[in-house]
């Protein structure tokens, strides 16, 4: 049993998730584990093809994959109410009219079905999507709106640029009563199996890491404003408003995603929410 080289780990390469990647490497063992930061489509497909063993990764491809997959329990991104950075610019409100065409991001799965579910089962239309590189403006070029999330979205958000803004977190809320998670930290059966202590290791340094970090907010408040931009009384509330505990309106949220996902037939199959159990707690 065990491995034979470093445990994998993705991390999602977006202030989002911070609070659970933050100084991760300085709580493990040196020489016992290799993270990589890349956006959220490239760790969904790099976890797919074992590339890495485990990683934060969109809802929705665990919801692809469940079967390989172990989630680690209590680790999550997710919001009740605003996310604030997952964002649909209009060029009109959409009381007044529904788009044709919309341009939605590459570097995330969750927030385009997410968008998919919201426009066909709760303002009862069917748009065009055209995937487009994050870019608010050149998105707009041939679009009547454009999806965007992450530090990009939050960065437009800030623009003085005249358009209609739905936060999708926000929606979701009001319409379901429910929470959404975006993101969720998964591990690969294989290595929960051939490699628990490897994988109870990474699991407790990211409780360590979140616990830490949602409760000394300054360095992630100064790396964004640095990094991204912004007033520190924002990042303050931004960090504060998101949901990192995987608790039970986020699970009920997430599931209600998965069944609106298999109605539309985005998803083809029923998808059940298996973690991995926490060692410590027996």
């Amino acid at each position: 049993m065990g491995l034979n080289r470093p445990i994998t780990i993705g991390r999602i390469d977006y202030a989002n998730a911070w609070p659970l990647f933050h100084e991760l490497e300085e709580r493990m063992a040196a020489n016992s584990h290799e993270v990589i930061s890349r956006v959220p489509s490239e760790l969904n497909r790099m976890l797919q093809v074992g590339e890495l063993d485990v990683s934060a990764i969109s809802s929705f491809s665990y919801g692809q994959n469940a079967n390989d997959y172990v989630l680690l329990p209590q680790l999550s991104v997710g919001s009740i109410g605003k996310v604030k950075s997952i964002l649909l610019f209009m060029k009109e409100p959409i009381e007044l009219k529904r788009p044709r065409k919309i341009a939605v991001t590459t570097t995330s799965a969750t927030s385009i079905h997410l968008l998919k579910i919201i426009m066909a089962m709760h303002f009862e239309c069917n748009p065009e999507y055209v995937r487009a590189e994050p870019a608010l403006d050149k998105m707009l070029e041939t679009s009547d709106a454009a999806l965007i999330i992450g530090d990009p979205a939050i960065q437009a958000s800030w623009r003085n640029h005249g358009l209609h803004v739905i936060d999708l977190g926000q929606l979701w809320n009001e319409w379901t009563g429910l929470g959404m998670t975006y993101a969720v930290v998964a591990a690969r059966k294989e290595i929960a199996a051939a490699a628990p202590d490897a994988l109870q290791t990474v699991y407790k340094s990211l409780i360590a890491s979140k616990q830490y970090n949602t409760a000394h907010l300054s360095p992630l408040i100064e790396n964004a404003c640095s990094q991204i931009g912004g007033e520190p009384t924002y990042w303050q509330k931004y960090f504060q408003s998101l949901q990192y505990d995987f608790g039970s309106k986020l699970q009920e949220g997430l599931k209600l995603y998965f069944d609106y996902s298999k109605q539309l037939n985005l998803l083809s199959n029923d998808v059940e929410l298996t973690f991995f159990e926490d060692q410590s707690a027996q």
